[in-house]
């Protein structure tokens, strides 16, 4: 990554653009530009072999319009305060745009993963866990972190358990979402994000006006893309878009980029890169020389789903998919975008199409905070009643269903439907809220979720009484 390149003056420039348009105070808009709180730890790690190493972390806490606040932590060498500044900020507006009542906060350390054992992995988690309890940056009623990249439901576990430790609070599963089933998790929050990947992409490609715009076809089925990291976000995404009938005909991943324009077996070519550590060589396929040269190639969706910065001024210029759903936090620099949209791209953006993952967090922590399992309630009574309709529906048919099919249209909403059902709720309707603002303004989608985002959070403000 550029060393001149600064993600969160990024942010503040499509904020900036975006904050033109509303009829907020100036002096509020400065105050909701910049982070409340900016923490930044250093704590010492004993490896196991008895070396000593200093572990470096940071945890920002963007805006407290609304508590607690909401963000990922990740694991990286790319770690520092602008990026983290950068995605706090940005979950700030992503909250708003999807109405999840959560102000923004991002956390991470500065490591690489790959270097460390998982005992000394649990170590760092754990100091880093004490680290925030300490400064008051974490608890169900204040600062919620959840999984980012590096990061998993171990991780989350692990934050959990070292939490409970030091505080008896009767909510503190709530204290950090993303976690395992067996531990207060959710079902389908692993593949939340992507699956919302996919919802706004779905509701995008239903625009016949965009899409004949873009010489397309209304719909996904028969779509060609390529996604860029296959991670949990890429993976999820790829695997929602092909069941619905789109062809992957590329994939980008750290060591390089593999193209077949016939299409790409998702599971098989994941299958052969756990057996060979790469995509590379995968059947059929060609391989594409050059660092991320896959975001280059033919398709019509493309699906950045890996970090920040990867379609840029530099190579811009060589992008020829017609839309752009950015699966990633901050994958289009402010240059990349403003000549991809003269172009006339369609730019699906990151502060709206990756909201799935904060969605279903939402979800989990009402969970937590509850004590009860979604669908737990109502599933049976639902049954119940489904099965008295369809058989008044017999007796005055004279067809009778067999068991299998009563079973198929009696069912019951269970936790993971009930999730599934509120996420494609929220990122279709968040859609056409931005879509609307977009037409009502004349500008991209980018501007109008900040729009949307800046609007909604201006309103707090402003009730709070603290600005004129």
């Amino acid at each position: 990554m550029s060393d001149d390149y600064k993600f969160f003056e990024q942010v503040n420039k499509a904020f900036d653009k975006a904050a033109a348009y509303t009829n907020l105070d100036k002096g509020l808009l400065a105050q909701m530009k910049i982070c409340n709180d900016v923490l930044h730890v250093t704590f010492p790690l004993e490896k196991d072999d008895g070396s000593i190493e200093v572990i470096e972390g940071w945890r920002v806490e963007h805006s407290h319009h609304k508590l607690p606040t909401k963000g990922g932590i990740r694991y990286a060498m790319t770690v520092n305060e602008d990026e983290t500044m950068a995605l706090a900020a940005l979950m700030t507006y992503k909250c708003a745009v999807v109405n999840v009542p959560f102000g923004g906060a991002k956390g991470g350390i500065k490591i690489d993963k790959s270097k460390y054992t998982d005992s000394e992995i649990e170590r760092i988690t754990r100091r880093y866990t004490f680290e925030l309890y300490k400064k008051n940056f974490i608890g169900p009623g204040s600062d919620v972190p959840a999984p980012d990249y590096g990061t998993g439901e171990r991780e989350m576990a692990w934050i959990l358990d070292t939490f409970r430790q030091l505080n008896s609070d009767i909510n503190a599963d709530g204290c950090v979402t993303g976690k395992p089933i067996s531990q207060g998790g959710i079902r389908g929050r692993t593949e939340a994000t992507g699956r919302g990947v996919y919802y706004g992409i779905m509701e995008a490609c239903q625009s016949k006006e965009d899409m004949k715009d873009l010489d397309l076809d209304t719909g996904i089925e028969g779509k060609t893309f390529i996604v860029q990291g296959l991670g949990n976000v890429g993976y999820h995404a790829a695997k929602y878009l092909t069941e619905a009938g789109a062809i992957m005909v590329g994939v980008a991943e750290i060591e390089g980029s593999v193209y077949d324009e016939n299409g790409i077996d998702l599971q098989k070519l994941t299958e052969y890169r756990k057996e060979n550590g790469t995509i590379i060589g995968f059947e059929g396929t060609t391989e594409l020389k050059g660092k991320n040269k896959a975001l280059e190639a033919e398709c019509d969706i493309l699906i950045p789903a890996a970090l920040e910065n990867q379609i840029n001024a530099e190579n811009c210029e060589r992008i020829k998919a017609k839309i752009i759903g950015e699966a990633a936090n901050g994958p289009t620099t402010s240059e990349a975008h403003d000549y991809l949209k003269k172009k006339g791209t369609l730019i699906i953006p990151d502060n709206y199409l990756n909201a799935g993952g904060v969605t279903v967090s939402y979800f989990e922590w009402l969970k937590n905070l509850s004590h009860v399992r979604f669908g737990r309630l109502g599933k049976r009574f639902e049954e119940t009643s489904y099965r008295k309709i369809l058989s008044v529906i017999e007796n005055i048919s004279d067809r009778m269903f067999t068991e299998q099919e009563l079973s198929y249209l009696a069912q019951g909403a269970g936790e993971y439907e009930l999730v599934d059902s509120g996420l494609a709720e929220t990122m279709i309707s968040s859609y056409n809220e931005i879509n609307e603002l977009r037409k009502k303004h004349d500008v991209d989608l980018r501007t109008a979720a900040y729009i949307n985002g800046i609007e909604k959070v201006g309103i707090i403000y402003e009730s709070m009484g603290i600005f004129p």
